[in-house]
């Protein structure tokens, strides 16, 4: 007899049939028991009223894989409007351990802390498998949304020999005695693709070794990196990141409607066309000095409540921030060259992307380095490619846990990670 999963037990009421998974929960009543299985589609109930399997049933804990035959019974108070009748059980190991929390609970009530020192079975509680199962739905989405738009899924190398990408800190390695570096992002190899399929995208680890200890930041976290050539300016780059965010979001209703619902979420629209306000704008709007640099989180809350007050939108661009605050790489604003062609995207009130058009002359990045101070030597396998001919280009880089993070409401990004890592935990 083949196993079928909890999802399909309606399909087959009055049959005989197999499930598998963990022990869930025990109900021992006095004249009868009810067996909770859980498995990777959700959970069945199976009653026990013969004395010879009750007995074995209360020998097994919670946790315990087992397998069950029965009778596909309909019962509206059961999981799905159906249950197992007359099984029998049989445990496929020996009986589990429990994890010191209760799993078969609404919520978790350990700390956060206790649930990532015990991730794997913390992983397996309905509330934090589904916010991963919504993680795995976003990506799909985003390589759908880009494949239907001709880019094509890249891979980069994660070990590079100069730290130079970004300015923040890395964590540096041994590779057969030289030094390397763990990449901080695929920036520099996304770019240079562009000049072989136009058209680029990728969803890989990035790592930052920066000390924030914050609900907000990872030392290694999923970055989904675009890089699109011959655009016009900036525009042409946010414009296919709303598409994309549109693409993602439709692929989570569709792929996790389970996920969606065990969390109790409705999600987001993504407006026909997301507003943006200039930096120099947004300074104001969030009460913030004329010549601050950049947006503090304060600033970024204040912004996202201004837009899902005026506007009706959980997202909002901020476009033109100061060169200053953006990598060399960076194109300069023509009407206002000390501000850029670069942008952020704000999702309820938080920085969730970085964007924005790149310098694509051989020239430009000589000069862009010299007005920096920057040696030449570094970079330089990177900048002699656009002496080759690339075309205007940019890109965005949406990190995927702040992403499902701000779709779920978690406090704490470290509740969307199956295995965190941060400033201080390097397991499990």
């Amino acid at each position: 007899m083949q196993r079928i999963l909890s999802s399909q037990l309606t399909h087959h009421v009055g049959e005989s049939v197999r499930i598998a998974g963990w022990v869930h929960r025990r109900r021992l009543l006095k004249s009868v028991a009810f067996l909770i299985v859980r498995d990777a589609a959700g959970l069945a109930q199976v009653v026990v009223t013969d004395p010879a399997v009750r007995a074995a049933v209360e020998t097994l804990p919670e946790e315990t894989v087992v397998e069950v035959v029965g009778t596909v019974v309909a019962n509206a108070t059961a999981p799905a409007g159906v249950e197992l009748a007359e099984p029998t059980v049989r445990p496929l190991g020996p009986p589990a351990v429990p994890p010191p929390f209760d799993l078969y609970r609404p919520a978790l009530t350990a700390t956060l802390p206790t649930q990532l020192d015990h991730a794997p079975a913390a992983l397996r509680h309905p509330t934090r498998s589904a916010a991963l199962r919504i993680s795995a739905a976003a990506v799909a989405g985003f390589r759908a949304a880009l494949d239907a738009r001709g880019f094509v899924e890249i891979h980069t190398p994660k070990v590079v020999a100069s730290s130079t990408e970004s300015g923040a800190n890395v964590f540096a390695l041994d590779w057969f005695g030289r030094p390397a570096y763990l990449a901080q992002s695929p920036q520099f190899y996304k770019q240079l693709m562009v000049g072989v399929f136009e058209r680029v995208y990728e969803v890989g680890p990035v790592f930052r070794a920066e000390p924030h200890d914050t609900v907000r930041h990872l030392a290694q976290y999923t970055s989904l990196d675009v890089e699109l050539g011959f655009v016009a300016d900036h525009r042409d780059v946010m414009a296919v990141l709303r598409e994309t965010l549109a693409g993602m979001l439709a692929e989570v209703a569709a792929r996790a409607g389970g996920a969606l619902a065990t969390l109790g979420l409705t999600l987001p629209e993504v407006p026909a066309e997301i507003p943006a306000v200039h930096f120099t704008e947004a300074l104001k709007i969030a009460g913030a000095p004329a010549d601050e640099p950049d947006l503090a989180p304060a600033h970024e809350r204040a912004l996202g409540e201004w837009a899902l007050r005026e506007h009706g939108s959980d997202f909002l661009f901020v476009t033109g921030y100061p060169m200053a605050k953006r990598p060399f790489y960076t194109h300069p604003d023509p009407a206002m060259p000390t501000h850029s062609n670069g942008f952020d995207l704000l999702f309820r009130g938080m920085e969730l992307v970085t964007g924005g058009q790149r310098l694509h002359r051989h020239s430009d990045y000589l000069a862009a380095l010299a007005a920096r101070g920057e040696p030449f030597e570094p970079y330089a396998g990177y900048v002699d490619a656009f002496r080759h001919g690339m075309p205007p280009h940019g890109g965005f880089a949406i990190g995927l846990e702040r992403f499902v993070a701000r779709l779920t409401g978690a406090a704490n990004v470290r509740e969307v990670t199956a295995f965190p890592r941060d400033l201080h935990r390097l397991t499990p």
